[in-house]
Order: C-alpha cells, then structure tokens, then sequence
C-alpha cells in the first residue's frame, strides 16, 4: 500500500490541461446563439439531453457547458429536465433497443418547433457499436434529426457552434 501512495504522490496528474482562455471569442459565439434563438424562439434556449446507450464521453462534454469555464447560463442557455418545456433534443449514443421507446416517447412529448441534435459518432450510425445485438442504430433510425455534431467526443466548442448553426436555420415544419 505505501509502494502505491509513493508512486501516486511521485506521478504527474493524469488531467488534461484547460482549453486556451479564449473567453471573448467564446462569448462572442454564445452571444450569437442567444441573440438567434431569441429572435427565432422569443425567448431562450432549452436543452434537455437524452443519453440513449453510450458510453457517457459526449455527456461529459455536455456537462462542461455548464461548468465555469464556459458557464452557459449566462447567455440564458438552460437545461430542463422534462421535455415539455424542451426546444433542442440532445441526443447521444447509439439508441439501443431499451432506449428506442423511451427516445420515441421523448420526442412525442416536446412541444414544436423542436430541433433534434445527435452528439457523436454513435449517435451518426451506431458508431463501435454498430451492429451489436442491442443496438438498433443511430438516432435517425428512431426519430428525425436536424443536426449532427461529430467528434468521439465534440468539444463544448464544437457543440456550441453546432447549436448556432442549429439557430440559424429555418424552424423545422414537423409537429
């Protein structure tokens, strides 16, 4: 047990380092966003999140939105736990088939205009889970998608950029 302690005392942290401080270009973007979903929506952005079988790397990245390094209440972005009072769906994971109804029903229960954004490679096709037994695919097997943010993981960056290029196009026309 002390051979472990000392070596875990001796080693350097396995932590990557913070992004670069780029916080006016991240606020201008967020910015963005805000100003568009405000014109778009009159009001501010909802998200609620949907984890439909993966293995829980876009969620952290999800998560860092809300950390205070990118803090996105401030620009008015919330997440909302039911999706009745959802505007933006996101999605990751491959959906397998436990989650396929629950995803359906998710989807039924947001009121339009909603936007569907599928995070991920998994979410794309099934990613490295493609294939399997119980994976049915990715999200546009079970519902429609309006977005899909790459990456195995996309930064916050890369899904904030991806929200903005989600604002700026036209309402979706289904119900």
């Amino acid at each position: 047990m002390r051979k472990l302690l000392l070596k875990s005392l001796l080693r350097a942290p396995l932590t990557e380092p913070a992004p670069a401080a780029d916080k006016d270009a991240l606020a201008e973007l967020a910015g963005k966003v805000q100003a568009t979903a405000r014109q778009r929506l009159g009001r501010s952005l909802s998200i609620r999140q949907i984890d439909a079988g993966s293995c829980n790397g876009c969620e952290l990245e999800i998560h860092a939105l809300s950390n205070a390094f990118y803090d996105l209440e401030q620009y008015g972005f919330h997440f909302v736990a039911s999706p009745r009072h959802a505007d933006v769906l996101l999605v990751t994971g491959p959906v397998t088939a436990n989650m396929r109804e629950a995803l359906e029903r998710t989807y039924a229960a947001t009121p339009a205009p909603k936007w569907v954004v599928a995070v991920g490679g998994c979410a794309r096709d099934g990613g490295l889970f493609a294939g399997s037994y119980g994976v049915v695919g990715g999200v546009s097997a079970v519902v429609p998608v309006d977005l899909h943010i790459p990456g195995c993981p996309p930064s916050p960056r890369d899904l904030l950029a991806g929200l903005l290029t989600l604002m700026q196009s036209r309402l979706p026309k289904r119900a």
